[in-house]
């Protein structure tokens, strides 16, 4: 359904630094700067990337937005939540752990990353 999600930031250094680490834990290579110096996580299944916005104004959060990964098991997530918290992120709703949806079990963790941009990693127990 999705070819790619890109999320904005007013400090690409620290962006992709964070994310480069947040990504390792998932398994994925470092991010590729392109000549507009955009940043590109290419993967089999989609194109993540951060960008300084286009329009010269200062990035912002959508309040309401979450942007979630698919992880493999709990520790993934914990190691992903771990290396976020540890490259300026933080981490925000509850703890990593266990929600019981109407639908099925999920294991999730929350961080903001620098900018302010809601995400999580997410396995569908």
């Amino acid at each position: 359904m999705f070819s790619h999600v890109m999320v904005g930031t007013n400090d690409m250094e620290k962006s992709k630094a964070f994310y480069d680490a947040t990504f390792a834990e998932l398994g994925y290579a470092p991010g590729v700067m392109d000549e507009k110096g955009r940043c590109f996580y290419v993967t089999k299944t989609g194109v993540f990337s951060i960008t300084m916005p286009i329009n010269g104004e200062s990035a912002t959060h959508g309040n309401g937005s979450t942007i979630g990964f698919s992880v493999e098991n709990a520790d993934m997530a914990n190691a992903w939540h771990a290396a976020g918290i540890a490259n300026g992120g933080v981490t925000c709703e509850e703890p990593p752990g266990e929600r019981e949806g109407s639908l099925m079990k999920l294991y999730i963790a929350y961080l903001r990353d620098p900018a302010g941009n809601k995400i999580c990693a997410v396995h569908r127990m």
